[in-house]
């Protein structure tokens, strides 16, 4: 690769301009700026450390954009009137499919395509989800809903015969029941789907992103060489195995942290996955106190089941992560990893207990966290864990305890975006919308970039060059510009992935 120069750029915090030399994909040198008339310039733009989101569904996320959002609903009558609205437009042919041809142009022996909506939240509803009203709004087209969250799909009679299950009169499935049907809502052809993936990809760099966990919920690893093979190159992706899968990795050998041949380099194996709890939205995170319409939540595997699991992951060399939600999930979860003198990551740690604070520095359990959730579920969190807000996306009592945290969006559920991330941590509050909520737990900006580039804040000689190129220093902007911060360009190993313009010769 041909040696590349940043000329005049500051890194976080400096005052001083300098130039990053980078050769064969690694900064070699960092100098005081020189002037060059025939080089081109950054003109001082700032340069960090390429950005991670720790916490993707990538193929969800891609399908996402396609799909009739639902977040606007404040009551499931509003949801309702929503999807009538697509209902009629359906039946007028107007709508268009996932083939962009509209419905009067289909063929009318095929199987008719879903009605799929995302993103609605009953848990801050004052009525409730029902089939009968899906089932008079929707005529006869089969319709499925997906919660913000993921953990809940709204089906209407026709879906429900479609993909064969039951459901009662709410027409909620949850948890394993809503992700099966989520898994079949997306089974569409692979270069359909892998379109879509390099197009959120290519959104994804575009705001300084270099890399992603993929928590895909299948045997992820095969779609990725698939797609790394047809020609995408815009990101790197840690694939994360299921616990399903565990004997099937164990068998093929693979362990955390594990390069896969012949995909020059973008695709490595993530963690183990596994669930012990539910979400929020569903009421089926695994709580110490009741929630108000009843129930502790939902705890899918024991605390043995899970110490088990643990040590067979050590062994296999395969990094746990451990999705915990509620308060008595995380001690589960905390309790697990130091029975088995294994060390991890909590994902989502949304909801802790005031003695486990110090666990995750003790144990070494990294706290994967999704800060714009916060903002997301700040009024579930006061209809439902009330009595324990104070403990809820708790970073910066994390931090002070001595944890590490590492930065993710969960999209679809929120954004692929590590500024909207750092800015809901650094402030609590979006700058367009309302007032900070627990402004105490606010950190600094700086330690939202360490969160979302792996420990990382500046720039070294020896760095792989996966460098974002920003409009203004990520330190001192204003609130409402570091929350959509302008990007100009992003590098993978010395290789523009966004902005190539920018640094063309």
């Amino acid at each position: 690769m041909p040696d590349l120069v940043l000329r005049s750029v500051m890194q976080p915090g400096d005052t001083m301009l300098s130039d990053v030399h980078i050769a064969a994909g690694i900064i070699t040198r960092i100098t005081p700026a020189t002037t060059q008339t025939d080089a081109p310039t950054l003109d001082g733009r700032t340069v960090i450390p390429g950005l991670w989101d720790e916490h993707v569904h990538l193929t969800q996320w891609a399908l996402a954009g396609a799909r009739f959002d639902l977040s606007s609903a404040t009551s499931a009558r509003e949801a309702l009137e929503l999807m009538r609205s697509h209902a009629v437009a359906l039946d007028r042919g107007t709508s268009v499919d996932a083939s962009d041809r509209p419905a009067s142009q289909r063929d009318p022996s095929a199987r008719p395509t879903p009605l799929i909506g995302v993103r609605f939240r009953d848990a801050v509803w004052a009525d409730a989800p029902t089939l009968r009203g899906l089932d008079e709004v929707t005529h006869g087209h089969p319709t499925a809903l997906i919660s913000h969250d993921l953990h809940c799909v709204w089906l209407n009679s026709a879906a429900a015969e479609r993909f064969n299950v039951k459901v009662d009169a709410s027409g909620l499935l949850r948890e394993q029941a809503a992700f099966n049907v989520t898994i079949a809502l997306g089974q569409l052809p692979n270069a359909e789907v892998d379109a879509l993936a390099a197009q959120a990809a290519q959104r994804a760099a575009a705001r300084g992103v270099v890399g992603i966990v993929d928590f895909e919920m299948t045997w992820n690893r095969d779609v990725w060489q698939r797609r790394i093979a047809a020609g995408f190159d815009a990101l790197r992706v840690d694939v994360g195995v299921y616990l399903a899968d565990l004997d099937r990795a164990i068998a093929e050998r693979m362990h955390t942290g594990q390069k896969i041949a012949d995909t020059h380099g973008l695709l490595t194996v993530g963690p183990l996955k596994l669930l012990i709890d539910g979400s929020l939205n569903t009421r089926t995170a695994f709580c110490v106190d009741e929630y108000p319409v009843g129930g502790h939540g939902v705890l899918t595997v024991s605390e043995d089941e899970l110490t088990e699991i643990l040590r067979k992951a050590r062994e296999a060399g395969l990094l746990p992560a451990v999705h915990a939600i509620g308060d008595a999930a995380n001690t589960v979860a905390l309790n697990a990893f130091e029975r088995s003198n294994t060390t991890g990551r909590i994902e989502h740690a949304q909801f802790l207990q005031s003695a486990d604070f110090a666990r995750f520095a003790r144990l070494g359990v990294t706290a994967s966290v999704q800060p714009e959730h916060a903002l997301d579920d700040r009024d579930a969190v006061e209809l439902n864990w009330s009595a324990g807000a104070d403990r809820v996306f708790a970073l910066r009592s994390l931090l002070d305890a001595g944890a590490t945290l590492a930065f993710g969006s969960d999209a679809p559920v929120a954004p692929l975006d590590p500024f909207t991330a750092m800015s809901a941590a650094s402030s609590r509050a979006r700058s367009d919308s309302r007032e900070p909520w627990r402004p105490d737990q606010v950190i600094t900006r700086s330690q939202a970039l360490a969160a979302s580039a792996r420990g990382r804040t500046r720039l070294h000689v020896g760095d792989v060059a996966d460098i974002a190129v920003l409009d203004g220093d990520p330190l001192t902007v204003s609130d409402a510009v570091f929350e959509r911060m302008p990007v100009a360009a992003t590098l993978l190993a010395g290789r523009p992935t966004h902005g190539a313009a920018l640094l063309a010769p």
